[in-house]
């Protein structure tokens, strides 16, 4: 009993000079350039001109980066019919704007519902699912590899993430491998990023898969009950050593997903009070996000909320979130 209370007591003396080392390994502050996430659904969703809303982003914001999905479900709601139209637009906007694009491909994408596979292909065997699905692929490669906007293809979103999350029954992430080696093989000038959930996901098979890997950066949440659950106590330093601990450079990582809009487990910004989304994001909260990132050492960092921040400057009178974002992208 002695010698198992004394174990215990050493664990908790390693645990502690583990944390106190995190927390002073997170001091130095990294150079960091800022891009977008920008979803034409979501957009939508608040009842934006979604045209006018990109637009503000690329004239306005003057982003360096942004990160567009173009997922299967998409591309082609009806089989072998594809539909580029507002694809295109994105691209060919970013392109005189000077924007380079990271374009999510795939069954997953960014946003509810998460995965995006057409309603017709959850119908097909297993092998036509895979053929139609690399159909898709081939088809969106090629037509945008020559693009000068484009700078990266994000092969899937989350593809490993080790929870249920969004409305993914008919997900193959068995296939994630084979799209990737399919993206490669028709566009190998431009590399690949996978990626992963930053607290929650393992990054080992992601990080391996991809050229570049990606993880996202949460740091207040809501469980499904409503409690709001914060990791203001995980020091930016624990992002640096997952990463050194997976075999991940920190050259070769990114944030795509760094949070900077509320976060929602039940009625979206339409239906919530203005005062109940500041309880997961404030013009402070979203100050301590961009400073937090800077002591990881990553250099690029995707912010997650541009349709919520103009959502907010236009329908509500609130631009202080479109200043901080402009701000850091100057």
């Amino acid at each position: 009993m002695k010698f198992l209370k004394f174990v215990l007591i050493i664990l908790l003396i390693i645990i502690l000079v583990v944390y106190i080392f995190l927390w002073v390994s997170s001091y130095k502050k990294y150079p960091v350039d800022f891009g977008v996430s920008f979803s034409k659904e979501h957009a939508i969703y608040l009842g934006l001109d979604w045209k006018k809303t990109y637009e503000s982003i690329l004239t306005d914001l003057k982003p360096k980066f942004i990160r567009l999905s173009a997922p299967w479900g998409d591309i082609e709601k009806i089989k072998d019919t594809f539909d580029f139209t507002d694809i295109d637009y994105m691209m060919n906007e970013a392109k005189k704007a000077g924007v380079k694009v990271t374009l999510v491909i795939g069954q997953k994408a960014p946003r509810w519902p998460e995965c995006y596979v057409p309603d017709w292909a959850s119908k097909l065997s297993s092998k036509e699912y895979e053929e139609n699905l690399n159909s898709y692929l081939t088809q969106i490669v090629n037509r945008y590899k020559t693009n000068s906007a484009l700078e990266l293809w994000q092969v899937e979103n989350e593809p490993f993430i080790n929870f249920k999350f969004g409305e993914c029954a008919n997900f193959r992430p068995d296939l994630v491998d084979e799209e990737k080696k399919l993206v490669n093989y028709l566009d190998q000038p431009h590399w690949t990023i996978v990626t992963d959930s930053g607290e929650l996901g393992l990054w080992k098979k992601a990080s391996q898969l991809g050229d570049l890997f990606g993880t996202t950066l949460y740091r207040i949440v809501r469980s499904p009950n409503g409690m709001i659950w914060t990791y203001d106590w995980l020091p930016p330093a624990f992002y640096r050593y997952k990463a050194i601990v997976n075999g991940i450079h920190l050259e070769s990582m990114f944030i795509s997903e760094l949070q900077a809009e509320p976060w929602f487990t039940g009625p979206g910004p339409n239906e919530t009070p203005i005062a109940e989304q500041m309880k997961t994001m404030n013009s402070k909260r979203m100050n301590k996000n961009i400073n937090f990132v800077k002591k990881i050492g990553v250099s690029r960092a995707y912010l997650w909320g541009a349709e919520w921040w103009y959502w907010m400057k236009e329908k509500n009178n609130d631009s202080s979130f479109w200043d901080i974002a402009k701000n850091i992208m100057k």
